[in-house]
């Protein structure tokens, strides 16, 4: 089994900063890629920011040059260093890991998610 766990979240003035981590566990051989995603009240998931094995990054128009993904690949952690967050930055966020497990399986696993709120 594999398990992703989200920490990391909490209630932020406008402006302020938060950063989100994010472990994967259990029987994994390797990671393809990690990545963050969030969903606001009444709306679908959408994409934050991902990040693959080789370091190459993608971000969500909304949150480029304020966000900041990385990764520690000898702890299989991802991390998400938001700044200048706004109201509307405001959901639930959820990590991801697409791993390679033994026998050639892909999986994608889903963390149970973590609460970012930005108000004054």
């Amino acid at each position: 089994q594999v398990q992703v766990v989200e920490s990391g979240g909490g209630l932020v003035q406008p402006g302020g900063s938060l950063r989100l981590s994010c472990a994967a566990s259990g029987t994994i051989v390797s990671i393809n890629a990690m990545g963050w995603y969030r969903q606001a009240p009444g709306k679908q998931r959408e994409l934050v920011a991902t990040i693959t094995s080789g370091g190459i990054t993608n971000y969500a128009d909304s949150v480029k040059g304020r966000f900041t993904i990385s990764t520690d690949n000898a702890k299989n952690t991802v991390y998400l260093q938001m700044n200048s967050l706004k109201p509307e930055d405001t959901a639930v966020y959820y990590c991801n890991a697409d791993v390679n497990k033994f026998g050639s399986r892909r999986v994608v696993y889903w963390g149970q998610g973590t609460q970012v709120t930005v108000s004054s």
